[in-house]
């Protein structure tokens, strides 16, 4: 018997702002949209760019520090899994939907100019190390807002 693995990571930016709800018992869930881009030369030679844009959920305390340190235009890195859920719509029309659920969300930068520190959280709500280039970045407990 074969393994296998669902396992996603994707680094882009956040399209919108981050929107937070809570189930009906109270766990706090996060949706997010990142972008990300990827350059091919076209017939003509010149570089393309195509623009791809992730559905990102995270939940718990990772979807409240989303929703509360993030912003439009973010740069994130997302470990997650994909998963596709299925609902029917007013019409009683299937509807489909694939998304990537989040286990890790690290803050790459302040984005936008906001002068943010670095920092991240995961769904096992620990604060996760940064590789910055010259020194270790601060971790949640750090930042100062």
């Amino acid at each position: 018997m074969a393994g296998s693995l669902n396992k996603v990571i994707v680094v882009g930016n956040l399209g919108q702002d981050p929107e937070l709800r809570r189930t009906q018992n109270g766990t706090a869930v996060c949706s997010m949209s990142v972008a990300t881009t990827d350059y091919k030369k076209g017939q003509d030679g010149q570089n393309q760019e195509f623009t791809e844009r992730h559905r990102i959920v995270a939940r718990s305390k990772t979807a409240e520090n989303c929703a509360k340190y993030l912003a439009k235009g973010r740069s994130v890195m997302v470990e997650g899994r994909l998963q596709t859920r299925s609902w029917d719509d007013k019409d009683g029309q299937k509807r489909y939907t694939t998304e990537i659920v989040a286990n890790n969300v690290q803050f790459l930068n302040s984005g936008q100019g906001q002068g943010q520190q670095q920092g991240g959280y995961n769904q096992q709500q620990q604060p996760q190390p940064q590789q910055a280039p010259m020194h270790q970045a601060p971790g949640v407990d750090d930042i100062p807002f």
